[in-house]
């Protein structure tokens, strides 16, 4: 009879957890937090990637992302047969086949969109009455749109119809009415094909409603009438071009009319379903509809005039550009931050296996098995990690808001923690204990001695290393973009944007970083060990004895602090590149902190305006400027005299030269410009003086260094060009000509550069109104409000908050790292000072030690983390361009200039400074707690726990 196996009465789970319970919730917490960064993470992105694409069509103007289906009747048809063309019926018949025409995920937004006729030539009138500035008659285009009572409110008058007479009626914006002098019952008259008068009754006059919606802005003629010009520049004749919104009713009428008509659909985009996963399948729709299979479609239903046009495309792939050049940025720091949360559950794993030595030593050596081992333990692991693991994948889901459709990712990242968690233990242990170990040999770095193994390993992460920044510096991190993603699945991956061994180039830097300081390590403690032995005390020599010979000397804690640094260092210049590109961007537009000026061209400025700016409360110093464009330039001999102007900018040369200096726009001593006391009222008919000038480099190659006559209306007199500057405040985005206000005969400032207190801070709300109280015409332009429309995307406001995120992880990573490091030999610590209190050692002396023991261990880290820190700026800054993340596309000029790391004292500085200062306080922290802990428990012969 066989007997039945007897129940396990202390399962080994459960027994592991309850003997270290505070072991368990730690690691548990770390897995939690990792698997909620991790899962976070794709979905985070996904978010600001979604807004991005939706404020991104949303904010466009509507002219710029409409759908518009335009078609033309047939010249072989008779004109009854056109006329039935343009009926709104037959328009709204097609209107409905049309937008199921449109591919996924293209979807129309009904309330913004409308269809209609209009002519494509303007009419001039026939109407004598009408205002003509030079004599030619106003231009109208006919225009009947299906949804004017939904976006206009009729100010007088009623909606037009369909004439009993047989005529054609419209309304007017109350702009058009104004400037041509219309009203309710006006009638106003075209030619026809018949060659007679046509008559148009104006039967209203509407406000728009909207103005900046898709309905009116279109075409701006709908709402206000553009004054053009006809002829030559030198005899220009003005005229006027208006709109009249005619009644769909008789829009039937215009094919008795010049104006050639046309029918159109105007399809407003909807992008509330958008995800960021169908940029790519967006552009694809809209190449398809554009000029391929969906045209096709579309001119069965339009005929073969049919066509479409839109700018919607060139939106979407403003943002795929812009997301693709920021996805290449913040790469960088995603996976700095990932390698240092890789590293840290690996020295988890480590600590739970190096406490843990000796009881699977003894295991081992009483028959345990390999496979049982591993087994329990990664039992014991997984009972804690999947649990944790979920509960952040949950979190993460909760927070981020993530769409269902896009769950893959995240669980993806939270599976790939829990998986680290759970083997790391099992597999470390299993490796070190593939045989019964009687005892421990030594494994401190001062005797280790590198294997080939690890010879080749590092030689081929050095290969990669110079690799990934020779390619970066070649390439950029944005010139790796991949072709668009196909098919539907949203969990599918698209061709990514990134190339992951060019932005895991910091990483690779600082892992190579941590090899070679792994090697050196044991050389500057043996220089520092032999005249530590000559001194009187021994807790120098101790000390440095201890730190050669702890196991935290390790690769992977100083590895983890390296790679965290270098992230913070390159997160950090990374910002601060960003916040200078877009100062500078802003004082591009501005010329100073804040700009005031004549409203009225380059007009003189106000009586008083001066005086009100200069006393204004947070102004710190005003210099006045005077300019004068259109300046006509002599050429130097031997030049090809076709013509150059530029403008003639006068200054007060001390406090603009502490502008530029201070902006960094062009910066000269004011010296240059020293007043050559000719200028004034009292030079005039002088035309022979000599004014110094500082030149655009445009303008100093045509005036060479010889004086020559400048003729303008500030004086005559001749410059000399004794400096050139590419740039310069007063008018950043020109060629320019500077010279010393003081020294021109007419001396009228029309604009002051202000420069405001600490940080530039001014209120704008309240100097702008001291200045039109003025001025009514004056203006006011602050470099802040500049600097506030950089930032036109989510994606930049996202991607900057992700490199937060990522630098504050990667510091809290690198602080867990550092005490995982001590903490794993902080039972050896804490035997040797029980054991040196027996010899004498006092308690001070007991602090001082272990703070000196850490200290050979935290500075390398700290000292290496600086260099390598600023090495990895100065190695890829000419790879990496920041200009997409930190500007508005539309700062063209900004743009141009770019925007590179800038390497930030702070965040090279103070995280080491911090990695120091938190080792040596926590080993004077376990020092004071040893003391008052007592020692009997240490000092048990034979006890090593």
């Amino acid at each position: 009879m066989s007997r039945k196996p007897a129940r396990t009465v202390a399962p080994w789970v459960r027994t592991r957890l309850r003997t270290a319970p505070g072991a368990a919730i730690s690691f548990g917490l770390l897995i939690l937090v990792t698997a909620f960064l991790a899962a976070a993470l794709p979905w985070t992105v996904d978010a600001y990637e979604t807004d991005g694409l939706r404020h991104g069509i949303t904010d466009a103007p509507p002219r710029r992302t409409a759908m518009t289906m335009t078609t033309r009747s047939s010249s072989s048809l008779v004109p009854e047969a056109q006329a039935t063309e343009l009926a709104p019926a037959k328009l709204r018949e097609r209107r409905d086949k049309l937008v199921p025409l449109l591919p996924q995920p293209l979807r129309v937004d009904p309330a913004d969109s409308a269809y209609g006729a209009r002519t494509t030539t303007r009419l001039p009138t026939l109407d004598p009455w009408l205002p003509m500035p030079d004599g030619i008659p106003p231009e109208l285009v006919l225009d009947a749109p299906s949804a004017l009572a939904a976006n206009a409110r009729y100010l007088s008058g009623r909606a037009p119809g369909a004439s009993k007479d047989g005529g054609m009626e419209a309304a007017v914006s109350e702009n058009t009415a104004k400037t041509l002098h219309l009203k309710a019952g006006s009638v106003v008259h075209v030619s026809g094909t018949d060659g007679k008068p046509k008559a148009i009754t104006i039967t209203g006059v509407v406000r728009p409603v909207g103005i900046k919606g898709a309905f009116w802005s279109f075409d701006p003629t709908l709402h206000t009438p553009v004054n053009s010009m006809k002829g030559s520049i030198d005899d220009p004749k003005w005229y006027w071009i208006a709109a009249l919104i005619v009644s769909p009713e008789t829009a039937p009428q215009f094919v008795n009319t010049l104006g050639e008509p046309e029918q159109y659909w105007r399809f407003a985009p909807e992008a509330s379903h958008l995800t960021a996963q169908d940029a790519d399948k967006l552009a694809g729709a809209l190449a398809s509809v554009g000029a391929g299979p969906g045209l096709v479609r579309i001119r069965d239903v339009l005929g073969d005039n049919g066509g479409f046009t839109t700018d919607l495309d060139l939106v979407v792939g403003g943002f795929q550009g812009l997301r693709d050049s920021i996805a290449s940025v913040v790469a960088v720091a995603v996976f700095g931050v990932g390698a240092v949360a890789a590293v840290v559950l690996l020295m988890t794993g480590g600590l739970f296996t190096a406490r843990r030595h000796h009881e699977l030593a003894l295991m081992r050596s009483r028959g345990a098995s390999l496979t049982g081992i591993g087994g329990r333990l990664l039992g014991e692991m997984a009972a804690v990690a999947v649990p944790a693991a979920v509960l952040g994948l949950a979190l993460a889901f909760v927070f981020t808001g993530a769409s269902p459709d896009r769950l893959v990712p995240g669980c993806l990242a939270a599976l790939a923690v829990t998986l680290i968690g759970c083997l790391v233990v099992p597999l470390r242990a299993v490796f070190l204990h593939r045989r019964p170990q009687l005892h421990s040999a030594r494994d401190d770095l001062i005797v280790a001695r590198p294997s080939r193994r690890r010879t080749v390993v590092e030689l081929t992460f050095l290969v990669l290393a110079v690799g990934a920044v020779t390619a970066l510096r070649r390439r950029g991190v944005d010139d790796t973009a991949g072709g668009p993603g196909s098919g539907t699945d949203p969990n599918a991956v698209a061709p990514s944007s990134v190339d992951y061994l060019v932005s895991a180039a910091p990483v690779l830097i600082a892992l190579i970083a941590a090899f070679v300081l792994v090697r050196l390590y044991p050389l500057p403690l043996r220089w520092a060990a032999r005249p530590a032995r000559r001194l009187r005390g021994a807790i120098g020599f101790l000390s440095l004895a201890r730190a050669g010979r702890s196991s935290a000397t390790g690769a992977l804690p100083l590895l983890a602090l390296l790679v965290a640094l270098t992230t913070a260092a390159f997160g950090g210049a990374v910002l601060t590149g960003v916040d200078e590109a877009r100062d500078h961007a802003a004082y591009l537009a501005t010329g100073a902190d804040a700009r005031v000026s004549g409203g009225t061209g380059w007009a003189p400025l106000a009586a008083g305006v001066e005086k009100t700016v200069r006393d204004f409360p947070g102004v710190r110093e005003v210099s006045p400027v005077q300019v004068e464009l259109g300046l006509e330039l002599p050429a130097r001999p031997g030049v090809d005299d076709t013509g150059m102007g530029a403008p003639l900018i006068g200054v007060e040369p001390g406090s603009y030269a502490r502008l530029a200096d201070r902006l960094d726009l062009g910066a000269f001593p004011a010296g240059l410009l020293k007043d050559t006391g000719t200028g004034g009222p009292k030079a005039v008919g002088d035309n022979e003086r000599v004014v110094p000038a500082i030149a655009s480099p445009k303008v100093a190659e045509r005036l060479g260094d010889k004086p020559l006559e400048i003729m303008a209306a500030a004086g005559r007199f001749h410059v000399k060009v004794v400096a050139v500057r590419t740039v310069t405040p007063a008018l950043p985005e020109r060629d320019f000509l500077l010279v010393n206000a003081a020294d021109l005969v007419n001396q009228a400032p029309n604009t002051l550069l202000v420069t405001g207190g600490d940080g530039g801070a001014l209120d704008g709300k309240a100097l702008r109104a001291a200045v039109l109280a003025k001025d009514k015409s004056g203006y006011v332009g602050l470099a802040s409000e500049k600097r506030a429309g950089t930032v036109e995307s989510p994606l930049q406001t996202g991607a900057e908050r992700l490199y937060l995120v990522a630098i504050a992880a990667g510091a809290g990573y690198a602080v867990l790292a550092l005490m995982l490091a001590l903490l794993q030999a902080a039972p050896e610590r804490t035997t040797l000072l029980a054991r040196l209190r027996t010899m004498g050692l006092t308690r001070s002396q007991g602090r001082l030690l272990l703070a000196l023991e850490a200290l050979p261990q935290a500075l390398p880290a700290a000292v290496g983390g600086v260099v390598v820190g600023w090495a990895t700026i100065q190695l890829l800054s000419p790879g990496v361009d920041l200009g997409r993340l930190a500007l508005d596309g539309s700062t063209s000029e900004a743009m141009g200039l770019g925007a590179d790391l800038r390497a930030d004292v702070w965040s090279l500085g103070l995280p080491a400074a911090g990695v120091v200062v938190l080792a040596a306080g926590a080993a004077v922290t376990q020092a004071w707690w040893a003391a008052r802990k007592g020692s009997i428990k240490e000092l048990r012969a034979g006890d090593a726990r």
